[in-house]
């Protein structure tokens, strides 16, 4: 692998951290400033003749998809595989899209790895199958698999002979994208991911595992992670016959007939579509077959969401059920006695000493009382939405905030539109939107967040920051500079722990005409902790008001009793607390022990 790019987001980011990290020397590895970047820059290096990877979460790989639509038309001469990390559940993601999907709609092949050590080979094997078909190809691992550990012995594969890549080699007839070259590529395409099909169905991952005992007539279909929960599920007992699908696109049909051989009943479990039920229901349907297809479609599948070992149990006791055998032949449930007690909920909330706090804050208390929209965006200042904040009254994806606020106030003139935005969200995509709000002549007021980092994804470097992924120092990007390059006339910087003096100039800059911008310039406090007192709250002065509580809704300040309190191993010192309490009972913070 020779060149490597993506854009932070859960579950995928470790990935290129680790290959920067472990980089040994010859492998050029960049944070895109979003996945459409990522994904263009990877294609040029893969038609070059490199190795390329690109990564990204499964709502990053809509922003890609413009040009990989594109790219899966003209090939590539290198390998290149685009990892994307789907999130069942979901559990950081607006949105539980299958990239199996995806893949079928842009006839892109994928891999679909079941573990760590799996991933680890089969990934190995995507770059040589991208490579002998001039293909970029998928690999999709979800959370599970991202964030599982696995001890890995790790040697160069025999038939992989690293070589030099030769260079991009001018062929307008095959690198330019035209219709006359788009009609042809569409059927080569159609007929070499039918042939594929049976080529996969080859592929040693697409495998079944032969029934034991009783089980003749039934099988389970999976995949991915699930694939492990089914056989954990089984607990060493007699199971059906299992095929296990490692390539959900090209579909290994002559597989899945094979499995499909004497079967009466089957039952699919999968994350999140029902990709393989379809497959096999199309399959059934096109040879005639008398077997019986269960899974999401049939409800003997949850619709969405993660699924579990003992979810998995539950399936394949209702499937028991309805096919003649006995539920209790899944082996049953830990006893409760050994359960792990269920873990408490824990709702999101903005850090202790955050300064998006103070910001959304500021803001709030500046517009206290009049028609206002807060358009928020996706970052750690989604947070906002939290009461007692309440400040994120839309939030759809990356940098949507700044048009749909553009939007809202076109219907409602009267409505002061704020759009709030982080500092790496502005790079990724914000720039954008702020330049149709200010070519359109809208009226809004952009509030930038800038914390210095990109936090929400574990504080990887932004084109502001001054440093690449490999700790290059670089020429910093300003956003004032770019705003007023827009030509934005009024762009404020304000630190928002000064909250007087953001209270004002957010009251002053909102009630002008256009489009103005403030940022909000503090470091985020787990990246940048500061070495400052601590608050406290004086009992004899405290009367008890809440407000602090009622209004900031920091974890480190609670009740002790009828007085607040501040829990000492979560404050900072920002105190923004200090600046709102009515009696000023509250103080000690930001003052260097």
């Amino acid at each position: 692998m020779k060149f490597c790019a993506g854009y932070p987001g859960t579950p995928s980011t470790e990935i290129l951290e680790t290959i920067a990290k472990r980089n040994p020397g010859n492998v050029y590895v960049e944070w895109s400033v979003n996945e459409k970047a990522g994904m263009e820059a990877a294609a040029g290096a893969a038609l070059s003749g490199a190795r390329a990877l690109v990564t990204m979460k499964q709502v990053g790989l809509n922003v890609a998809s413009d040009p990989l639509m594109s790219l899966e038309y003209i090939g590539v001469k290198g390998g290149m595989v685009i990892v994307v990390a789907d999130d069942p559940g979901p559990i950081s993601s607006q949105t539980e899209q299958d990239t199996r999907t995806f893949g079928m709609f842009s006839k892109v092949p994928v891999f679909d790895p079941s573990s760590v050590h799996e991933a680890y080979e089969m990934i190995q094997e995507a770059f040589a199958f991208s490579e002998k078909y001039h293909t970029p190809v998928f690999f999709r691992p979800t959370t599970r698999v991202d964030h599982g550990y696995e001890s890995i012995s790790v040697e160069e594969p025999e038939e992989y002979v690293y070589q030099e890549p030769e260079g991009f080699k001018k062929d307008a007839s095959r690198w330019v994208i035209f219709p006359k070259l788009s009609v042809r590529a569409h059927a080569e395409i159609e007929k070499r991911n039918a042939a594929l099909s049976d080529t996969l169905s080859s592929y040693d991952r697409n495998f079944i595992l032969p029934e034991t005992g009783k089980f003749r007539k039934i099988g389970i279909a999976t995949h991915g992670v699930n694939y492990a929960y089914t056989t954990d599920a089984f607990a060493g007992g007699d199971h059906p016959r299992v095929l296990r699908v490692a390539t959900p696109f090209p579909f290994p049909e002559k597989k899945a007939l094979e499995f499909l051989d004497g079967l009466d009943e089957v039952l699919c479990i999968e994350e999140l579509d029902p990709v393989i039920e379809r497959a096999l229901v199309f399959l059934c349907g096109k040879h005639h077959l008398s077997v019986t297809i269960r899974g999401k479609m049939s409800g003997n599948v949850k619709l969405s969401g993660e699924n579990s070992v003992d979810e998995v149990r539950s399936y394949l006791r209702k499937f028991y059920a309805e096919t003649g055998f006995s539920a209790d032949d899944v082996p049953a449930e830990i006893p409760a006695d050994d359960a792990v007690p269920p873990l408490p909920v824990r709702p999101p909330v903005l850090c202790a000493g955050c300064p998006h706090r103070a910001s959304f804050y500021a803001v709030k208390v500046a517009m206290k009382g009049r028609k206002t929209l807060y358009a928020g965006d996706i970052g750690c200042y989604t947070l906002g939405n939290a009461h007692p904040l309440d400040m994120t009254d839309t939030c759809l994806c990356m940098g949507a905030g700044i048009n749909m606020a553009q939007g809202v106030n076109r219907i409602e003139p009267d409505t002061r539109a704020f759009a709030f935005v982080g500092d790496s969200t502005f790079f990724a995509s914000g720039i954008t939107g702020t330049i149709n709000a200010f070519y359109n002549q809208a009226d809004i007021t952009l509030c930038v967040l800038d914390n210095s980092t990109t936090a929400m994804t574990g504080h990887q470097p932004h084109p502001g920051t001054g440093r690449t992924i490999m700790g290059d120092i670089v020429e910093a990007v300003s956003i004032e500079n770019v705003l007023r390059g827009i030509g934005l006339t009024t762009v404020e910087t304000i630190n928002p722990l000064d909250l007087d003096h953001a209270v004002e100039v957010i009251r002053r800059v909102a009630d002008e005409p256009g489009v103005k911008a403030i940022i909000f310039r503090s470091p985020c406090i787990v990246k940048f902790r500061p070495s400052s007192g601590k608050s406290h709250v004086d009992p004899d002065k405290c009367i008890g008001c809440r407000k602090c509580i009622r209004e900031l809704g920091c974890p480190a300040l609670v009740m002790d009793g009828e007085k607040a309190a501040i829990d000492p191993s979560q404050c900072t010192g920002c105190t923004l607390c200090e600046q709102i309490c009515p009696v000023g009972a509250i103080s000690g913070g930001g003052k260097n022990e």
